[in-house]
């Protein structure tokens, strides 16, 4: 279905505040000038700012303007990743390990209980790619790889809101995945963890399945650490 003209320009809006054209605290063109610069009408864009205020992204102060909430206040949370994924900086992709590490080590537990046989296949049959794509030193390859073994296990939940969950938090580290993927060092311990998840998993050990993906998470930000933060390091061979 398409969307309406109000999300539309909702959309519009809300890609100059995640794309950093306009800061948290900064101040969004009038009315008359955003109905000018999208040829909408005013009202449309009265309607476009209202629907950013309910998810407090946006803040209305009389007499002075519409105002950019800071990230910290924003309730809705696909929009909150999506500017996670453009503010490329050390210390959200921080927060973005610490986010996942809450999120998939209870996915990863839940999934050691209630795997079934096409789980587990699934899980597999990523692994195997993965080795597949490292070996040809296929780096497309490599992540699409990563990300389907992390979908495997939300998949192996069984549980629908978990696996709505995993999309915008996988579109929000999609960057940060390719950087580290481009490691050789990074992508094998990637590897080494996948296939000790993947063990507690086919076990139907959840506790250890819980802990293999702590590790897992980590040693994914003892590494973003290590190699991205340091660019001397990046090229490093084990």
């Amino acid at each position: 279905m398409r969307d309406s003209l109000v999300d539309q320009v909702a959309g519009k809006l809300l890609t100059a505040i995640t794309d950093g054209d306009i800061r948290p605290d900064g101040v969004l063109p009038s009315e008359s000038e955003l109905a000018a610069q999208w040829s909408v009408s005013r009202l449309t864009i009265r309607e476009a700012i209202k629907s950013l205020r309910v998810r407090n992204i946006v803040r209305v102060e009389r007499g002075r303007g519409t105002f950019v909430n800071p990230l910290s206040e924003w309730t809705a949370l696909e929009p909150a990743l999506l500017a996670a994924r453009v503010a490329n900086d050390h210390e959200t992709a921080r927060q973005l390990i610490e986010l996942r590490k809450i999120v998939e080590t209870g996915a990863a537990e839940v999934a050691a209980a209630r795997r079934t046989y096409r789980d587990l296949a699934d899980l597999a049959d990523s692994i195997s790619d993965m080795e597949t794509a490292m070996e040809a030193d296929d780096l497309t390859a490599i992540v699409a790889a990563d990300l389907r073994f992390h979908e495997a296990i939300f998949a192996a939940t069984h549980n629908p809101f978990l696996t709505v969950l995993l999309e915008p938090i996988g579109a929000a580290v999609l960057e940060g995945r390719t950087k580290t993927s481009a490691v050789p060092q990074i992508r094998r311990h990637a590897l080494q963890c996948h296939r000790q998840i993947f063990t507690a998993i086919e076990a139907g050990l959840p506790v250890q399945a819980r802990e293999a993906m702590a590790a897992h998470m980590d040693q994914t930000a003892e590494d973003s650490e290590r190699f991205l933060s340091n660019p001397a390091h990046e090229q490093e061979q084990a």
